[in-house]
């Protein structure tokens, strides 16, 4: 989990290790960045709008080192559609879920038979 706020981040890290997922959080797009070069995941649940460097352009470049990891955005503000136009221009698609999310509703998304994750980076 991604989330410059780190009461954010860890509170989602509880709610997926509470519902059976490893997760890790991460506290900008930086450090994210730096766990996806040494640990292996399958998703990375991330906030869009973060300083220094938002969720879309931390999502593209965990792609580069891990090119099948799903991205999973979550965002409470109009200002997400035109960062997502932005990463679709660049050939590059995410899923994004509302905030606020209820953890049944995230628990119930990332288990769908698309989403089959053993291991996380969260972050918003």
């Amino acid at each position: 989990m991604v989330d410059d706020n780190p009461l954010v981040a860890n509170t989602f890290v509880m709610v997926l290790t509470s519902g059976g997922f490893d997760a890790v959080a991460a506290y900008s797009g930086t450090e994210a960045i730096e766990l996806a070069r040494k640990i292996e995941f399958e998703v990375l649940l991330s906030d869009v709008l973060m300083a220094q460097m938002n969720g879309i352009e931390t999502a593209m470049t965990i792609r580069k080192i891990r090119p099948n990891c799903r991205v999973v955005l979550i965002s409470g503000t109009d200002a997400t559609s035109s960062l997502l136009s932005g990463g679709e221009l660049l050939g590059h698609k995410f899923d994004i879920l509302p905030k606020p999310v209820h953890p049944s509703v995230l628990l119930e998304y990332l288990r769908a038979p698309a989403a089959t994750p053993q291991t996380f980076i969260a972050g918003s």
